[in-house]
């Protein structure tokens, strides 16, 4: 697996050995099916605009193997119109098939669970796309949304936009009460103890991985003028790290020539994905500062992380930068710990 999935190794290693999953670079490969998942999306640019040419290039490299007939679900994030792009680019090519899009909404580690649970939104722009696409996601779970395509692409932009900002509200707070010397610790429990209309506000911490910013900028795209509240969002939430490191030296003095030691490099807890983790966005922030930084995780395999051992011994100062279950069990002195998550007891930075 490329990246840790709970369940998932042992699936793959019984669906190698019972010869039912077959992998391929041969796109020929596709003339032997009727039905054709693609899972290349629309990632963005340097400028935080959309990229279609990776998914052009995918269409146009499938075309002289797609049969007539076929159905051609999208299943990664895509730029609103992009579905009804690809369509378009199949009947120029004189190729009469059925074009959905079906959104995927797991939580990456808890996808065979959620793949089962979660309803499948089904859009399509027509009733016999629609109920194809449906019938196949239906072996998976049976309950399933049905809108027009360009909805499901808007539903899901904004799935993952709601969740950034959501993150960017609590980050928000954060600075907010922390700036001005307040416990915000106490402030979060106050407000969200036995009160159900703030049981959902989470508490700060890096918002991080490969969709929700990504998504967040698309929507932004998409936006016939601006929208500046996914803008505030994006600075928020990456603007904490330049946060912590000068709340840090606030508290310690200037981090120049001073060991730093950072624990935990994935994008979230319990995993091993870095990709777009802010993790390395406060390494680059502290190795500017002038200061010596180690980093280790206990998942993350790449090079220049080291042991956590050495973290521990070596560092004069710790930053939490992922609250993994392992770093919960850790004695660590907390006069020279910086943990904005609060998983290791109240929040100190």
């Amino acid at each position: 697996m490329p990246f840790g999935e709970r369940g998932a190794p042992e699936l793959l290693a019984e669906m190698l050995a019972a010869k039912r999953l077959e992998l391929s670079t041969d796109v020929a490969m596709i003339e032997r099916t009727d039905t054709i998942v693609i899972v290349i999306g629309t990632p963005i640019d340097e400028f935080l605009n959309p990229k279609l040419s990776a998914l052009r290039d995918t269409i146009s490299e499938l075309l002289p193997h797609v049969r007539d007939g076929s159905l051609i679900i999208l299943r990664s994030t895509v730029f609103p119109g992009t579905t009804e792009l690809v369509a378009e680019m199949l009947r120029a090519a004189g190729k009469r098939v059925d074009v959905a899009m079906c959104p995927e909404r797991i939580v990456e580690g808890q996808a065979l669970d959620e793949l089962r649970s979660l309803p499948e939104i089904i859009g399509a722009d027509d009733e016999r796309a629609g109920a194809r696409a449906a019938e196949l996601f239906q072996r998976l779970q049976p309950r399933t949304i049905r809108v027009s395509a360009r909805e499901a692409e808007v539903a899901k932009l904004l799935t993952n936009t709601w969740r950034y900002m959501k993150f960017a509200i609590a980050n928000q707070f954060f600075m907010l009460a922390h700036g001005a010397g307040i416990d915000y610790e106490n402030v979060l429990r106050a407000i969200k103890q036995d009160y159900p209309r703030a049981a959902d506000l989470p508490g700060p911490g890096f918002a991080a991985g490969p969709c929700l910013l990504k998504d967040t900028m698309q929507l932004a795209a998409f936006a016939p003028d601006h929208f500046p509240l996914g803008h505030s969002a994006m600075q928020i939430n990456e603007g904490l790290p330049t946060y912590i490191v000068s709340a840090m030296e606030r508290r310690f003095g200037p981090v120049r020539g001073r060991a730093v030691g950072i624990l935990g490099m994935a994008f979230k807890a319990e995993s091993d994905d870095p990709r777009a983790s802010l993790s390395y966005k406060l390494r680059r922030l502290l190795l500017w500062a002038g200061a010596d930084v180690l980093c280790t995780d206990p998942f993350v395999k790449t090079d220049g992380l080291v042991e956590l051992e050495r973290v521990l011994r070596d560092s004069e100062i710790l930053v939490l930068g992922v609250p993994h279950q392992a770093y919960r069990t850790l004695s660590l002195d907390r006069r020279c710990l910086v943990d904005v998550w609060g998983a290791l007891g109240p929040i100190t930075v």
